[in-house]
C-alpha cells in the first residue's frame, strides 16, 4: 500500500490539490489529513512494515513530522513531496517537488532551545528581519487566502519597521558582539525563506557542523541594497557586512525580543536561542 499523508493547509490551503498530483503515481493510494494523526506510533503500526508513505506538505509539515515522531522507528519506505510556499528542503536537495526520500536527512537532525523547549529544524532557525516577516505573514494569513509576499514585508520592513539590534554570537565557545543586526540565522541547510541561498556552503550532509549567519553593521539603504544577493547566495562576498561562522554549538543572544521562525513557524518575543549540532 501507498499512503499519502498531506496537510490540507499548505500552500494557501492548496495541499490537497498537491496530493491528488502525486497520487497520480501510485496505483491507489489512500489519503490522510497528517494534522489529524495525534499519535504516529499508533497510526503506523496498523501498517505493513513494507507500506509506502508519502508526506506531502512544505517544510513546516516536515519539521512538525520530524519533532512529532523524533523517538519513533520510522518506517524505511517513507518520501517527502513539496507542496508549501517555500520548499527550501528540496531546493536545497537540488530535486523538484517529486517524492524523494527522506530517511537520512531526518534522523540526524539538530536541535534549537527557545525559552526552554526544544525543536529539531530541518532548514534553518531565523532570528532578525526574517522572523519579523513570519510574524507579520503569520497575520496576514488571518484575513486572506491570497500568497504572502514576505520579499515586499522585507522591503518594507527594512525600511520602515524592523529596528536593529545588537546582538553577541557565540561559536563553540568564542563570543563576538555585533552591532546594527538584521539577520541572525543559524543554518542546516543552504536555503531557508523561500529561496534565500543564506549560508552556501554549508552542506546538510556534513555531520556535526551548523552556519551561523550575521547580517549586521550597515544602515537601512545599503542593507536593502545588499539584501536581495542572498537569494543567489552573493551577499557573503560583502564581507564588511556579511559573517558566517560554522561550528557545533552556537547561541545568539539579542538586546531586545524580537520574533524567531525555526522551518517558517514563528515564536513571538524572543531574546536568544541555543542551538546544537546533530
Amino acid at each position: 500500500m501507498v499512503h499519502i499523508l498531506y496537510n490540507p493547509k499548505s500552500n494557501q490551503n492548496r495541499g490537497r490539490i498537491a496530493a491528488d498530483r502525486i497520487a497520480e503515481q501510485y496505483e491507489n493510494p489512500d489519503f490522510t489529513d497528517i494534522t489529524t494523526i495525534s499519535d504516529f506510533a499508533a497510526f503506523f503500526s496498523r501498517y505493513d512494515a513494507g507500506d509506502t508513505f508519502v508526506i506531502c506538505g512544505g517544510d513546516g509539515t516536515l519539521n512538525h513530522f520530524v519533532n512529532d515522531t523524533a523517538r519513533l522507528e520510522l518506517p524505511e519506505k517513507l518520501f517527502f513531496s513539496g507542496a508549501g510556499t517555500g520548499n527550501d528542503f528540496l531546493r536545497d536537495l537540488g530535486t523538484a517537488d517529486i517524492p524523494v526520500p527522506i530517511g537520512d536527512y531526518i534522523t540526524r537532525l539538530p536541535t534549537v532551545t527557545v525559552k526552554g523547549k526544544r525543536y529539531k529544524f530541518i532548514n534553518g532557525v531565523g532570528f532578525g528581519i526574517d522572523g519579523y516577516c513570519c510574524e507579520v505573514g503569520d497575520r496576514l494569513r488571518e484575513t486572506t487566502d491570497e500568497p504572502i509576499n514576505y520579499a515586499g514585508i522585507a522591503v518594507k520592513g527594512l525600511l520602515f519597521h524592523f529596528k536593529p539590534v545588537r546582538a553577541a554570537v557565540t561559536v563553540d565557545g568564542k563570543t563576538k558582539e555585533y552591532h546594527i543586526v538584521w539577520l541572525a540565522p543559524t543554518m542546516k541547510g543552504r536555503y531557508y525563506g523561500g529561496g534565500m541561498m543564506a549560508a552556501p556552503a554549508q552542506d546538510r550532509r556534513k555531520p556535526g557542523k551548523v552556519s551561523v549567519l550575521v547580517m549586521y553593521g550597515s544602515g537601512k539603504l545599503k542593507t536593502l541594497t545588499v539584501f536581495p544577493s542572498i537569494f543567489k547566495g552573493e551577499h557573503i562576498h560583502h564581507t564588511e557586512m556579511v559573517e558566517v561562522r560554522e561550528g557545533h554549538d552556537i547561541s545568539v543572544r539579542f538586546d531586545r525580543p524580537c520574533a524567531l521562525q525555526i522551518d517558517g513557524e514563528t515564536i513571538l518575543d524572543v531574546t536568544e536561542y541555543e542551538v546544537t549540532a546533530e
